[in-house]
């Protein structure tokens, strides 16, 4: 059974891994921190909302890692089970502020068409989070680690317990899609998919929240990893908070600058709204679980690296989309299950794919190419869709 390591918070004196960790000599990812400055030049000086949201996009993505690798100090001193939620759940903070401040901005926007855009962004980048920590970081810390260790084995209970949620959570998604698909758009159906969905927002909640009882309370040894090995830690707990919260507010800043510059930055770019929030959003929002999850599964702890990407795709369709339906009624925001047909059976078939290839509990090299590979055919199709 996993248990959390016991640190001594003394040899800590100073404020180095604090400083290690934002220093762009030791983590070359930091560079791209230079965006930042960049965003809020382009956004409050330069009014530039292409370079805005070039900018915006970019300087998520270190501060993701940054809030990645506070929660990775954070999850050091935790049992690898609650370690892996903490990763998910903060890995996935990005991903929460940037549909939140989208669905505030369809709450205040001018017209009609401005909120449908919002609607339309917050519906696909939380598809993309499902599809991408599925395949693309799974996909990834499968290769990183097979190429490390021949084979590597993970608990059968997780793969189990996350893909019956996630299955419940494609469920969801196509009963309203296939509601709306038989009954036209009409004034009743929208109506009636509104409230399904409010109603299984609520459901999804209550049974995110079993979930996790049965995961880190009444189950909690099926969930424990195997001879695991733990990593000595670079910063103090202070630190890690520290470095946890202001990379977190940082990021609430970069996303407020993202969403309102998204409109005019994707007609610039001649990119559709589709392509930014399933394929761009995620691929930069979910760098901390890219990282993390590729770092520890070559170290073969499968288990936490299972958990950080399957358990990030199952916290975003069973507890984060739920939320952001749940946040869309309270402001009178029309936001819906109703993903679309074609981005319904994108996430069906995805799961059906990670499901397959993770059942045995154990991975290679080879069943993290396979991931790679349909996640790189499913950007062409986003990226070709109309």
């Amino acid at each position: 059974m996993s248990e959390k390591v016991e640190i001594d918070e003394s040899q800590f004196e100073d404020w180095s891994g604090f400083i290690a960790a934002i220093n762009p000599r030791e983590v070359k990812l930091n560079v791209l921190l230079i965006a930042m400055p960049i965003a809020i030049y382009a956004t409050y000086v330069a009014h530039n909302p292409t370079l805005a949201f070039i900018s915006s996009m970019i300087a998520i993505m270190p501060l993701a890692f940054l809030m990645g690798k506070a929660t990775e100090e954070i999850a050091l001193r935790t049992g690898e089970a609650l370690g892996g939620l903490l990763n998910a759940t903060f890995g996935n903070a990005a991903e929460m502020i940037i549909a939140g401040m989208a669905i505030f901005a369809a709450a205040n926007a001018t017209s009609q068409a401005d909120a449908d855009l919002m609607i339309q962004v917050v519906k696909a980048s939380l598809i993309g989070s499902i599809i991408g920590n599925l395949l693309l970081v799974l996909g990834l810390a499968f290769v990183w680690g097979g190429f490390h260790h021949k084979e590597q084995s993970f608990s059968p209970a997780a793969v189990g317990a996350n893909g019956t949620l996630l299955l419940l959570a494609v469920f969801t998604l196509t009963i309203p899609t296939a509601f709306l698909f038989q009954n036209s758009e009409s004034d009743a159906a929208i109506t009636g998919v509104l409230n399904l969905s409010h109603a299984a927002a609520l459901i999804l909640v209550a049974l995110y929240g079993m979930f996790l009882l049965f995961q880190l309370k009444t189950h909690q040894d099926l969930f424990a990893a195997e001879g695991g090995h733990h990593e000595p830690a670079h910063m103090s707990k202070r630190e890690a908070v520290a470095l946890l919260i202001g990379a977190t507010i940082l990021v609430g800043w970069m996303a407020e600058i993202l969403v309102h510059s998204l409109s005019e930055g994707a007609e610039e770019l001649g990119l559709s709204p589709l392509f930014i929030g399933v394929i761009l959003l995620p691929l930069f929002g979910n760098a901390a679980e890219h990282f993390t999850a590729i770092t520890v599964a070559g170290k073969n702890k499968m288990d936490l690296s299972f958990a950080i990407a399957v358990g990030s795709s199952t916290q975003i369709a069973v507890f984060v989309a739920p939320m952001m339906v749940l946040i869309a009624w309270m402001l009178g925001v029309g936001l819906a299950f109703d993903f679309g047909l074609f981005e319904t059976i994108v996430v069906f078939l995805s799961v059906l794919i990670a499901n397959s290839i993770a059942a045995d509990g154990k991975s290679n090299w080879l069943e993290g190419a396979m991931l790679l590979g349909t996640y790189a055919i499913l950007g062409v199709a986003f990226y070709l869709h109309p």
